[in-house]
């Protein structure tokens, strides 16, 4: 009896020193592994892989504006490098990406609409684009939406640009849908297609590559205004006050500037200066 009661002592025992060793960090706490800048956590951003200039991957490589403009959001969030995990998202899925949890924020060129915002939340704009036409560079039938009629015109499944098209320009133009621009520029190279139409920086890194040179040319004759914002989950206002910040301070201190012109060196590129660079809207 005795020995069998000083076995439940032990056992007591060695429960009460397990449960204390566990006492140091409460269930989801961060460990002494996790007190880096950030909270030792990953952050999950969406960007493009397929715009050269604005968002490409390459091998291990991400390169572009919107993904040079994330790392510095990042950063003043308290996120070093390694702590971000950039993560694929498409125009067709940006949004159930962000209400899926799948990314914590999404920089790829993602123009701020009332149909959007009524699904996810906005900062920003950190950039106004304007929508352009891309054509061969020997081409000179096309020098505006007008000149469409009876045309092929590629976009990307989803995006803002193949509404716009659909909505203003439809009667007479056959648009041709593909998944990414990358995809419209291999078919405006082979002839499938007379023009690509998009946002004109997109449209500016796609004729900069070096496969691309001299093959193409942005028209030059914009016809919207499509403002670039940082897509975030639904109720994220002070996470949007935080990214807001983060833009004024790079438009501030000449980052925006800079990396606006490293993204686009070579394909003779000027943005809009009378919508650039641009005030963030007001968090809701």
């Amino acid at each position: 009896m005795r020995k069998h009661t000083m076995g439940l002592l032990a056992m007591a025992a060695a429960s009460a020193l397990a449960l204390s060793a566990c006492s140091g960090a409460e269930v989801g706490e961060p460990t002494g592994e996790d007190t880096a800048a950030g909270g030792g956590e990953t952050i999950r951003i969406g960007i493009k892989y397929d715009q050269p200039g604005l968002g490409l991957q390459e091998g291990d490589e991400f390169t572009g504006f919107d993904t040079d403009v994330a790392r510095y959001v990042a950063e003043k969030l308290g996120y070093s490098e390694d702590q971000i995990e950039f993560v694929e998202t498409i125009s067709a899925n940006r949004e159930t990406a962000l209400q899926n949890g799948d990314v914590d924020m999404i920089f790829a060129t993602y123009s701020i609409t009332d149909e959007r915002k009524a699904l996810i939340d906005f900062a920003g704009p950190y950039f106004v684009a304007g929508q352009d036409l891309l054509v061969a560079a020997d081409n000179t039938d096309i020098t505006g939406p007008e000149d469409l009629e009876g045309k092929n015109l590629c976009s990307v499944t989803g995006s803002t640009s193949a509404e716009n098209i659909k909505n203003d320009y439809a009667e007479g133009v056959q648009l041709v849908e593909r998944p990414g621009y990358a995809d419209c520029a291999t078919a405006l190279a082979s002839g499938a297609v007379d023009a690509v139409t998009t946002d004109d920086i997109i449209l500016a890194g796609l004729a900069a590559t070096e496969e691309n040179a001299g093959k193409f040319k942005v028209v030059g004759a914009p016809f919207s205004e499509e403002r670039y914002g940082v897509g975030l989950p639904d109720g994220s206002t002070d996470r949007c006050e935080e990214v807001n910040t983060a833009i004024a301070e790079m438009i501030e201190d000449g980052t925006w500037e800079e990396l606006v012109a490293s993204n686009t060196e070579g394909a003779d590129y000027t943005p809009n200066a009378d919508l650039n660079p641009p005030e963030q809207d007001a968090c809701e």
